[in-house]
């Protein structure tokens, strides 16, 4: 067992019980492994890979403690969707979906969900391909997949229909909400990253077009 592993999740979340932490430590392994084959992360992150992906990815739980209908899109290497899903499984009724176009990552989540037994679905597709597809969740996520605005029109299905956002993003982020401002209107809130001073978590609700409330 990793102390200082277990020591960080613990100033990160609330309740933190030892199938968690051994479920996260086992996805850390898998993730090495699989990363040796096909790339899921930068290369140059992967000495920080606990704090800098697993951590950063965990700290989103505990801001939407009672929701349990996730969604994340373009899940890539499994952060924050595998992550979630298995903090989900000690969530009652807690569920998640992934998606991800790409073959070889949708692949390796497969694995991931499969193997910590977590309560995820991964949609091995394009985002605007599953939009009918996937319910409204409570709650979307991703993280490093693409600009404020971009991520608005990705998500629109579910954002104008209900669902808050958790959206992490770097030193950035100020002026692509202000560039994302002249096409939408909606609730924000900033969360201050427990991993990076320069980041945040753009918590957001209430999507609409700008135009519709002029």
């Amino acid at each position: 067992m990793s102390n200082w592993r277990e020591k960080r999740l613990q100033e990160v979340l609330s309740n933190v019980s030892r199938e968690t932490v051994d479920n996260l430590l086992g996805f850390e392994e898998l993730f090495r492994k699989w990363s040796k084959a096909i790339n899921l992360a930068s290369p140059s992150t992967l000495d920080e890979l606990w704090e800098r992906h697993i951590v950063d990815s965990a700290q989103l739980f505990d801001m939407a403690p009672a929701a349990t209908r996730w969604l994340d899109l373009g899940s890539g290497g499994g952060f924050p969707g595998v992550v979630l899903a298995i903090l989900l499984k000690k969530r009652p009724g807690g569920r998640i979906d992934l998606v991800e176009s790409n073959g070889k990552k949708a692949a390796f989540l497969r694995t991931a969900i499969g193997q910590f037994s977590a309560p995820g679905t991964v949609h091995a597709a394009r985002i605007d391909a599953v939009s009918s597809k996937i319910p409204t969740p409570e709650v979307i996520t991703a993280r490093a997949l693409a600009s404020l605005s971009d991520l608005f029109v990705l998500a629109e299905p579910w954002l104008t229909t209900g669902a808050t956002a958790l959206f992490q993003k770097g030193r950035d982020y100020r002026r692509e909400i202000e560039e994302s401002r002249d096409a939408w209107v909606f609730d924000l809130v900033e969360r201050a990253s427990v991993v990076d001073k320069d980041s945040v978590v753009l918590q957001i609700s209430n999507l609409r077009h700008a135009d519709r409330n002029r």
